[in-house]
């Protein structure tokens, strides 16, 4: 048979070789090391954490090698892919900061030189390499039916052999030119598929940056690497899109790791540089007793969106990933905890091969720390962005009070052990809401912890009427506390009700309490001698009269 003729029957409309392709997207031009990865969803929902963690990952080794990271978008299954599916992707990485180097970022528009970067605009392409292939005997059309494939596929089940299309099974890999022409001449429908040359009973070694050294099989399965509408399968098309983009890395779920040996021996057979793989194992939750990989469906923190309307900041989230990905970040995150993410390297070698385990617990406590290191006006503006959308009349708030705002959020901030009240943005509110009127005075609030007996009522008026001057500095204002609790038969020092409690009502933490409930309906709250210096004397005589009344 003439492979050159039969490829043109094939293909009759491609008119291009492999070479026009390898010179359209020639070699890049980058430094000695540097790294080429990329992430390839389908459009099919959003990005979920596992897949954010990828990306992250991805992303993180091209930017420490002055490398590359791109978006391309695997959209070939149609049935699959949901209306909007491209742009809900590129909106999740807008969302959470996450820049391309290059890619589609929006529906209609992309950037950098390798692309289209979205697959249902490469047919040609594929058909080109597809060619290829027929002409060098490596591939051939395969005319089998859903029903011959079904018979096949019972007669390997009855005989309790492998499954798939191989060996004496592959029928159409005999065909003559001739039946091949009337079939295709009477436009009887074909897959394209390779034409295998491994050997089952032999083995091949292939390298996992994680996982390291694996043992497989060769593959000898006739792979389908176009369908019958031309359209690639993920196998073909990944070979073509990653040799020609340049790709030198492969950060993808370990789920694919049993398709590696057919990956494998596609790059060899066109005898392109083999990328390095690395098989991500999926993120676990654990759930009752038994540990589970994180769902879509199940598990609302698998979804960015969840983090956007809690108001988790995008940079903590991003912290706790690298925490998952490399074991040696957190003490590195101890020793440094003023630099960025940007100055720690990745290192494969300190990567699990088991998986991480989600923990929301932890990530929420690295937010805190975050958040306890960012400025006052920092927290002020991020709160703003997120209120804007989420809760319109905290914005309004703080729209109107910026400079109050900003001296509420700087409370012992600005400290060696600065105070961690906050996890998120949507924890604020509920922490300071008794520094605002609008918000203290509001029906729903609970004044129910509020004492009102006798000697409470006592203790208000004297503070008010003694003790209080705005223009004390910390240290007179705690002496006064003192005094007063001496005045109302409480003990000034800690240690002094401890030695002797009966002698005493209680001790100078009761009192400060007292004041403290009583103006903000809380039992704790941040240092309060700045908190009644910001409310002022006039709110302060309006809530303790509330009280006194």
């Amino acid at each position: 048979m003439n492979n050159k003729e039969l490829a043109s029957l094939m293909f009759p409309n491609i008119d291009k070789d492999i070479n026009y392709y390898e010179e359209k997207y020639p070699k890049r031009n980058l430094p000695e090391g540097a790294v080429v990865t990329r992430f390839a969803p389908s459009p099919t929902g959003f990005v979920h954490m596992g897949s954010l963690r990828t990306a992250f990952i991805a992303k993180k080794i091209a930017t420490d090698t002055k490398g590359v990271f791109y978006l391309r978008i695997e959209d070939t299954d149609e049935k699959r892919s949901i209306e909007n599916g491209i742009q809900g992707i590129i909106d999740d990485f807008k969302d959470f900061n996450f820049e391309i180097d290059e890619g589609r970022i929006c529906e209609t528009e992309e950037k950098g030189n390798y692309g289209p970067y979205l697959q249902s605009e490469r047919k040609e392409i594929y058909q080109t390499f597809a060619k290829y292939l027929v002409e060098n005997d490596l591939a051939y059309p395969c005319f089998a039916t859903e029903e011959e494939l079904n018979e096949i596929r019972k007669n390997q089940e009855t005989k309790k052999e492998r499954i798939g299309f191989y060996g004496r099974y592959a029928r159409s890999r005999n065909l003559s030119f001739t039946e091949i022409e009337e079939k295709i001449k009477n436009n009887k429908k074909f897959v394209t598929r390779l034409k295998s040359p491994g050997d089952f009973n032999k083995k091949i070694t292939c390298k996992d940056l994680v996982k390291g050294k694996i043992e497989f099989p060769e593959n000898d399965l006739d792979i389908v690497l176009l369908k019958s509408d031309g359209i690639p399968t993920y196998h073909f098309a990944h070979l073509v899109d990653d040799y020609l983009m340049r790709t030198t890395h492969i950060l993808r779920g370990d789920e694919w790791l049993s398709s590696l040996p057919i990956h494998v021996q596609l790059f060899q057979i066109f005898r392109f540089p083999t990328p390095k793989y690395c098989h991500v194992a999926p993120v676990n939750k654990k759930d009752g007793e038994s540990i589970r990989k994180l769902s879509k469906r199940k598990d609302p923190e698998a979804a960015l969106s969840f983090y956007l309307e809690k108001g988790i900041p995008i940079n903590a989230v991003y912290l706790y990933l690298m925490t998952t990905a490399n074991s040696n970040f957190e003490g590195w995150l101890d020793q440094n905890k003023n630099l960025g993410l940007e100055n720690f390297k990745f290192d494969f070698k300190k990567m699990s091969a088991s998986g991480s385990l989600f923990d929301l617990d932890k990530l929420l406590n690295i937010s805190k720390n975050y958040i306890s290191r960012l400025t006052a006006t920092e927290v002020y503006q991020k709160v703003l962005d997120w209120s804007f959308t989420y809760d319109k009349h905290f914005y309004e708030l703080l729209k109107k009070y910026p400079d109050y705002s900003i001296e509420i959020f700087n409370i012992e901030r600005m400290q060696k052990k600065p105070r961690k009240d906050f996890s998120a943005w949507s924890d604020i509110k509920e922490n300071i809401f008794y520094m605002y009127d609008e918000l203290y005075n509001h029906e729903d609030v609970n004044f129910n912890l509020v004492n009102t007996s006798e000697k409470h009522k006592e203790i208000i008026n004297l503070y008010i009427n003694k003790y209080y001057d705005i223009n004390d500095d910390k240290e007179t204002w705690f002496r006064k506390i003192k005094e007063l609790a001496i005045e109302v038969g409480y003990a000034p020092e800690m240690n002094l009700y401890k030695e002797n409690p009966n002698q005493y009502l209680g001790n100078i933490a009761d009192v400060s309490n007292i004041l403290r409930i009583s103006l903000t309906t809380k039992i704790t709250t941040p240092d309060l001698y700045e908190i009644m210096k910001l409310l002022g004397k006039d709110k302060l005589q309006e809530r303790f009269t509330k009280i006194c009344v």
